[in-house]
């Protein structure tokens, strides 16, 4: 019996599969295109195992109180072809097995508490940074939701001294994605992120914005680790920067652990969403 996993991202599906020990036997990453397209290449990759259960993680706004009639549902995502998609029902459709259902920064803090740089604590948040930012927090080993999940990547921020843009979200005018994320970098510069990584400003602003976040997410929930992943935190310059802004804008008012042990990396790497899922699929397996 097999375990399987989907990390859904507004660009690429990664599919996995492991056995017991979560080791991932298969893998695939199929491309983020239209719901039955992209669903046809999921079920054939699945179609191949005996399945016990899935856990699913998947991008947002979703639907995830259970007494909800559209529990399961991706709901107003801005990506085109998905808004009040039924993910978990087309996946229960295809097979009678027990789904986990989250979203994929809550599946990665998921498996950053479990197995990767948040290990041995007791809280965690997991952001991560990329064409869009989306945070997931593990509080005494249980993802934190309520009413809904936690969208952390649209926290109104301050705008930075010499910042002109606007930001690029649809919803809000100066929230954190839409003034961070990487196509905020591009649209201010005319130019990729990689091709800025010796423009000292361009970091500086981000980690102004950044750090911004995280004290305000340290004054509210008081995690014992905060971990950056996502394609934007590939710039190793951030961090040091975030940290040294961060105790800028904190101004000890809080106590925190050592900043270089407080904000990092994800020691999963690009796998925290993808094994998250799986442990979640062990878990709704044995509820």
């Amino acid at each position: 019996m097999y375990y399987g996993a989907i990390e859904a991202g507004g660009t690429k599906f990664v599919c996995a599969i492991s056995n017991d020990q979560l080791e991932i036997i298969e893998r695939v990453s199929i491309p983020t295109t239209k719901p039955e397209e992209t669903m046809e290449q999921v079920f054939a990759f699945f179609d191949q195992y005996s399945l016990h259960s899935i856990g699913i993680g998947s991008f947002g706004p979703i639907d995830v109180n259970k007494n909800s009639d559209t529990y399961g549902y991706i709901t107003t995502t801005p990506k085109s072809g998905w808004k009040q998609f039924d993910f978990v029902g087309t996946v229960k459709q295809r097979y009678d097995i027990p789904v986990a259902w989250t979203t994929d920064v809550n599946a990665a803090a998921y498996g950053e508490y479990k197995k990767g740089n948040a290990q041995h604590s007791n809280s965690c948040i997991y952001l991560t940074v990329g064409t869009g930012i989306g945070g997931g927090a593990v509080v005494d080993g249980k993802i934190q939701q309520g009413y809904g999940h936690p969208e952390m990547g649209h926290l109104l921020v301050r705008p930075h001294p010499n910042d002109d843009y606007q930001g690029f979200c649809p919803y809000h005018q100066g929230c954190l994605e839409g003034l961070a994320a990487g196509p905020a970098i591009e649209n201010r510069y005319n130019k990729k992120g990689q091709e800025l990584e010796e423009v000292d400003e361009v970091w500086e602003m981000e980690a102004f914005y950044l750090a911004q976040a995280l004290v305000n997410y340290t004054l509210i929930l008081r995690p014992e680790k905060i971990i950056l992943g996502g394609g934007v935190m590939k710039q190793k310059q951030l961090f040091p920067l975030i940290r040294e802004e961060f105790a800028n804008q904190m101004k000890q008012y809080v106590e925190t652990p050592d900043l270089n042990q407080y904000i990092i990396d994800p020691g999963l790497g690009d796998n925290a969403g993808i094994t998250g899922c799986l442990i979640l699929a062990t878990e709704v397996s044995e509820s």
